[in-house]
């Protein structure tokens, strides 16, 4: 819990600041689906993109935190949920910062993933639903982590011992057993450009459910 002697500090210099300087605004794309989907490619090659066209970018990728901010943690639901806490949490500071944070984690609970955008805040926060069947994930595990898992030798792994649980009103769903990577890509680059230029007034004033998907 936090301490009741601990003070929020404001400095001088603050979020609207830097993205003048940066020259444009700060948003979280948050990208779930089922592990091997596709998230951290896309989400990597898109931020490749966005930095040649002179973007500040980050990506937060799930395996990589748990190297470090997270790696006390399991996959129980319970460390799931501090995960992507974590996670948001870092986000935010990132915001203020005045970064374009590109976030993939399987995340597969709606109530996380809410818990996600109330800490953000409904502004900044932008769900990518990274769209795959699990028999195609499966396919493409050169890991070998679903092999593991319908052997019993992981558990809790999302999409055989573990529960996924479909966004029901993502942003945009990029479906990437039907598109090529550089498709997907293409798709996901425009969204991020497009909706970077809209307005927080309204963006919170569209309609719930009205997913871009591609295609």
């Amino acid at each position: 819990m936090k301490s009741c002697n601990t003070f929020f500090c404001d400095g001088r210099i603050r979020r609207p600041d830097r993205e003048r300087l940066n020259g444009h605004p700060a948003r979280a794309f948050w990208f779930t689906g089922l592990p091997s989907a596709g998230k951290s490619t896309l989400a990597h090659i898109a931020e490749e993109v966005l930095h040649q066209r002179g973007i500040r970018t980050y990506v937060f990728d799930g395996d990589n935190v748990r190297h470090g901010l997270c790696g006390d943690l399991g996959f129980s639901e319970h460390d799931r949920k501090e995960n992507v806490r974590r996670i948001a949490e870092t986000v935010r500071l990132f915001l203020d910062a005045g970064i374009l944070c590109l976030c993939a984690f399987v995340s597969p609970l709606r109530a996380n993933r809410q818990a996600v955008r109330d800490i953000i805040g409904p502004c900044d926060f932008f769900e990518v639903y990274v769209k795959c069947p699990v028999t195609v994930c499966e396919s493409r595990d050169v890991r070998g982590l679903y092999g593991k898992a319908r052997q019993g030798l992981v558990e809790n792994y999302t999409g055989i011992s573990a529960p996924y649980e479909e966004p029901e009103s993502p942003d945009i769903v990029v479906d990437t057993s039907r598109n090529t990577i550089e498709e997907s890509v293409q798709s996901l680059t425009d969204f991020i450009l497009q909706v970077m230029t809209v307005p927080c007034a309204q963006k919170d004033a569209q309609a719930p459910g009205k997913a871009v998907r591609f295609p």
